[in-house]
């Protein structure tokens, strides 16, 4: 395991059209951090079946990945590195992020499109086992960054960890950070800890506290919808039992929200969170 997180962002791909696209947006992110982008492609058993079926050999993965990397290299002035493994998309994502150190991992998921499958319980389980957060992107596409971010306030989970990457992820592009949360003693006092270190770190933020609902996660993600918010920014349960996730939780509606907007998953585990340089 590394010592500490590096800058960069990492993005699996299978070429599909929803990868290419949250290939743009971390190409976009990778620009404004000046962090590294690396893409990388699983050679799992559909990558190998479709080879097969195309009479194509190995070298061929390695063509496409540099000619992505060659475009958006042109496109946005970044370094981007290339990375073909042999394994599955459940365990191989993860652990090559963990032995790059990479700080953010950008997710494209989709139908059963392109070479791989990588579908809502699939995504699912490679955010709550990452090492690093998940921005999930889908199909809908974002061109000028994420000015306007949401972030749901649930339960007094990880606040420290969602106020230090909320802080971080305004300042360095410019967005505004939009708290949303329901009446009640702790996540009012959550909420709270969050907007003091916003006021001392000088970070554009408001504050909204909407009625009770049996729907939260709809309720997220209509605000998000009407305002126009390009980001919504959540912190996930990795302890939460598979049955929960493939039955439907807030995560997962949230997540895969029907508006397309992206989110930030956060796993809340402070080993990891005390590598990050302190901004």
């Amino acid at each position: 395991m590394k010592d500490k997180l590096n800058n960069i962002i990492l993005v699996p791909t299978d070429f599909s059209e929803v990868c290419n696209n949250a290939m743009n947006q971390a190409a976009e992110a990778a620009q404004f951090f000046k962090y590294e982008l690396h893409l990388l492609h699983v050679i799992d058993k559909n990558t190998n079946a479709y080879l097969k079926d195309e009479n194509l050999g190995i070298d061929s993965l390695y063509k496409r990945l540099q000619k992505l990397a060659d475009d958006l290299i042109a496109k946005y002035g970044i370094e981007v590195k290339i990375k073909a493994e042999d394994g599955n998309i459940f365990t191989t994502i993860n652990s090559v992020a963990q032995h790059l150190g990479a700080k953010l991992i950008y997710l494209g998921t989709h139908g059963k499109v392109g070479m791989q499958k990588l579908t809502g319980s699939f995504a699912l389980r490679i955010i709550t086992e990452s090492p690093a957060p998940v921005i999930v992107v889908q199909k809908r596409k974002f061109n000028k960054g994420f000015q306007n971010i949401l972030l749901p306030i649930t339960s007094d989970a990880g606040p420290w960890e969602k106020t230090l990457w909320a802080s971080f992820m305004a300042k360095q592009l410019n967005a505004k950070v939009h708290l949303m949360s329901i009446p009640g003693k702790t996540i009012e006092k959550t909420t709270n800890t969050l907007t003091k270190y916003f006021e001392e770190h000088d970070v554009d933020y408001t504050s909204t506290i909407v009625d009770k609902s049996n729907n939260f996660s709809q309720q997220v993600i209509d605000h998000a919808t009407s305002n126009n918010y390009d980001l919504i920014m959540i912190m996930t349960n990795p302890d939460n039992s598979w049955t929960k996730y493939l039955l439907g939780s807030y995560d997962e509606e949230i997540i895969f929200n029907g508006s397309q907007i992206p989110v930030m998953c956060i796993n809340p585990r402070k080993y990891n969170w005390e590598k990050i340089t302190q901004y």
